[in-house]
């Protein structure tokens, strides 16, 4: 019995081989060059020299290969001759973004990332060329930012197309972005932009230190494991980071000192650091005249405030009734019906949090009927039967109101929490229960900091300018200072003397 002895390669080898076979073998032990279907090989003979063409198949512009194939076929000994490879590079290769790479390892990573390598025969480095095209959508309106006025184009899954939509709108000479290549295994894309002299530089070094301390097999679910890796906050319910898929609202943050973290596979880029006042905040206000923009920014506040507190108060005058002054005394039910009003509460707290799931899985053309189910099937039968009094279906909806109205989604839900929290507390404790929940909701939001700015400025620590900022929506010619947190190295937006006009 014949026995056929396979090649070992336990780890890459250090620097390309001069041998083109060599190289060849190392990629099809390591990588199933031949076996998997989108690893493609492409051998040629280029003046008497062996060469070929690796790439991964859907991660490359076909017609800049057929242009670069063609004229690569035409090429003759002398075209080649001395120093192949440099010829290559500076001359004979029609394309832009090349350059020779002399680690394998290096090598392969490109490739996996969508470069094609070029290896030839007696050569003890690699061409790259950077032909990648990523399948990617059409920049299109994020469905949970929409505007009723405004652009209409917004981040996409591909981290390159992010960074050139941001770009248009900073066409500043210091915006720096700058690459990582995350994951052992899933080498994920993750790029950090700034404004060079603007943003902190100290902001800037914590947050690089913090990208390139991960270490991880992979990233599969993008940005949110970036942010569990930077922002450490395991058991924390407020988020840490705002996230925006629209590129005028990136771009807004950039030039207030923020940084941006673009993770390539998600059309969400992450802001930070950010306020509990960043995640109040929607790009609806500044598209709108000044009082229209302070007019919905209150309705917003209000809408959130009653999505966590308008259910807790209303349970907690219903059982303490003797808290209402004698003009407030109709504010209660008057049958509480066959379950105790403060399991009601919970009971509709979760069934919204249920619709809400199932609409998210149900298909468009179902959504209807669904809703008819979730308001007349479940809502009106519920009451007819005693289940539910009508009051608690009320408060119940407009909480729901609020929970919608709020314009970050990570915010919403981390207030689902906290209004299930003070739902259980006030149920269970009455009226020293609620004022305890607000208290350790409050020391919570206190003690939280996003890359060392406190979660509640310019509330706590106390800024007067900041807080007439936050709560006013001020023309841009008025507010032309940068936040003072954020500690910018260019602090004025517009200068001294416009704003004094």
């Amino acid at each position: 019995m014949c026995c056929v002895m396979k090649r070992s390669f336990p780890g890459p080898p250090e620097h390309i081989s001069p041998r083109l076979q060599d190289n060849l073998d190392y990629l099809t032990e390591k990588l199933g060059l031949g076996k998997s279907i989108d690893m493609l090989q492409k051998s040629m003979v280029l003046g008497g020299k062996k060469a070929a063409l690796v790439y991964v198949d859907g991660l490359t512009n076909g017609e800049v290969v057929a242009i670069i194939l063609q004229t690569l076929s035409e090429l003759k000994r002398e075209d080649l001759c001395p120093d192949p490879l440099q010829r290559l590079l500076t001359q004979k290769i029609p394309y832009m973004e090349i350059e020779a790479e002399q680690s394998m390892q290096q090598a392969v990573d490109e490739l996996l990332s969508g470069q094609m390598l070029f290896f030839v025969d007696g050569e003890q480095a690699v061409i790259l060329m950077d032909t990648r095209t990523y399948p990617a959508r059409n920049p299109e309106e994020p469905e949970t930012e929409r505007l009723t006025r405004g652009s209409r184009d917004g981040f996409v899954e591909t981290m390159m197309f992010n960074v050139a939509l941001t770009r248009r709108r900073v066409r500043d000479p210091g915006l720096r972005v700058e690459g990582f290549r995350l994951g052992r295994r899933s080498q994920t894309d993750v790029a950090l932009a700034y404004i060079e002299g603007i943003t902190s530089q100290k902001l800037v070094e914590d947050i690089k230190g913090r990208l390139e301390a991960i270490d991880v097999d992979g990233l599969p679910m993008a940005e949110k494991s970036v942010e569990e890796f930077i922002t450490a906050s395991r058991f924390n319910v407020f988020p840490l980071v705002r996230y925006t898929e629209r590129p005028d609202v990136a771009a807004t943050h950039l030039l207030e000192g923020h940084v941006l973290i673009f993770v390539d596979t998600s059309p969400a880029v992450m802001i930070a650091p950010v306020t509990l006042f960043h995640h109040l905040q929607h790009a609806e206000e500044y598209r709108q005249n000044i009082l229209s923009g302070i007019y919905v920014r209150w309705i917003r506040f209000f809408a959130v405030l009653m999505s966590v507190l308008l259910a807790p108060l209303y349970l907690l005058v219903s059982l303490e009734p003797s808290l209402l002054p004698q003009a407030l005394r109709f504010i209660g039910p008057k049958e509480v019906g066959n379950i105790p009003l403060f399991i009601q509460f919970i009971i509709v707290h979760f069934g919204i949090d249920l619709i809400r799931l199932a609409g998210i899985h149900t298909p468009s053309p179902l959504a209807t009927a669904l809703s008819l189910i979730a308001a007349l099937l479940i809502g009106q039968i519920a009451i007819d039967v005693g289940i539910f009094t009508p009051e608690v279906l009320l408060y119940g909806g407009l909480v729901a109101v609020g929970m919608f109205a709020t314009p970050s989604w990570e915010l919403s839900q981390a207030n689902r929490l906290v209004h299930l929290f003070m739902l259980l507390v006030t149920g269970l404790f009455r009226l020293p229960g609620f004022l305890a929940g607000v208290a350790l909701v409050l020391l919570r939001l206190a003690t939280n900091k996003s890359f060392g700015v406190p979660y509640l400025w310019p509330l706590f620590p106390p800024d007067f300018t900041g807080l007439f900022s936050v709560l006013i929506r001020q023309p841009l010619p008025v507010e032309g200072r940068r936040p003072r947190v954020l500690d910018p190295l260019d602090k004025d937006r517009v200068p001294a003397e416009e704003r004094s006009k």
